[in-house]
């Protein structure tokens, strides 16, 4: 698949098109309903306001050069590759190095859309990775809970992309560097920050929180544990310890709910602003745990 095959098209969870703008399009079948819910939950987690160290409703983060609206806009341009890739991942139904390949193909048409509609900056980068193989994932087992689908992505996580470009990227250099899983050990593992994740959403859902504070919550906690490569890239391990140091503390002192934590967050917000750190890995593995909430929803509705 050519790169400039690719065209843009709007999905229905991303922003309302303003004049002159790419029109709202429908889901029409499965592999576009799944489309839908990734990019939605990208959307959402991109929305999420105050994220420490990330874009969100107050501005850009930090090194950002993408605000809210164009992050927004960067998220619709990943509904055309995902809805390929849940398409081939059904052709297939299961994971086999041939999938492998042809997944690593749409991702990188994918990544090129998003960066073009990011006026070539890395906004979703990460999501590009997580969503993909999370959709791939639900396309090969349809119907299959979200724990259940650790199982195939991990599967096609673990085979080799034959055409993948040799030359190493930014996150894969930091991996061999320092030793983190970074993105590529995340799915090998099957994901269990976005599974983490989403326990922590619905215990908050339980305890009465609203849905911010949960989704805030599940974000932090990702935070806390993540061997995010973004932080290690911009300020080595210092950095990412700051990060997990900062989100495990806003968790202990009461939450974001709490008068402490949200002083807290605000003290983690500042100094990663300070530091130009941006963790951006959570930002995409919370974008994975919604999805994976919004899958469920999805169950129930059809059921």
């Amino acid at each position: 698949m050519r790169a400039n095959s690719m065209v843009l098209r709007r999905s229905p969870s991303a922003a309302a098109p303003g004049p002159g703008k790419a029109a709202v399009t429908r889901p029409s079948g499965p592999g576009e309903v799944l489309a839908d819910a990734a990019v939605g939950a990208l959307v959402a987690a991109v929305e999420l306001t105050p994220k420490p160290g990330l874009t969100d409703g107050r501005g850009p983060g930090p090194g950002a050069r993408t605000d809210l609206v164009g992050a927004r806009w960067a998220a619709g341009a990943l509904f055309p590759g995902l809805a390929a890739t849940a398409a081939a991942a059904r052709r297939a139904g299961a994971a086999t190095p041939q999938l492998r390949e042809e997944l690593g193909a749409i991702g990188r048409c994918t990544e090129w859309t998003v960066r073009r509609a990011a006026c070539g900056t890395d906004t979703h980068r990460g999501a590009v990775w997580v969503l993909g193989l999370l959709v791939a994932a639900a396309a090969v087992e349809p119907g299959a809970a979200p724990c259940e689908l650790a199982g195939p992505a991990k599967a096609l996580a673990a085979l080799r992309d034959r055409r993948a470009p040799s030359r190493p990227s930014r996150g894969s250099s930091v991996s061999a560097r320092y030793g983190a899983a970074g993105a590529r050990g995340e799915a090998r593992a099957g994901f269990p920050h976005p599974r983490r994740a989403l326990e922590a959403l619905r215990a908050a859902r339980r305890q009465g929180h609203p849905e911010e504070t949960a989704r805030l919550r599940a974000l932090l906690g990702i935070m806390a544990t993540l061997q995010d490569t973004g932080p290690l890239y911009t300020a080595g391990p210092q950095g990412l310890r700051f990060v997990q140091r900062g989100a495990s503390g806003v968790l202990e002192a009461g939450g974001p709910e709490s008068a402490e934590g949200r002083e807290a967050l605000r003290s983690l917000d500042a100094g990663l602003r300070e530091r130009g750190v941006r963790p951006g890995g959570s930002e995409a593995l919370l974008a994975g745990a919604l999805f994976l909430d919004r899958l469920e929803s999805l169950e129930r509705r059809a059921g």
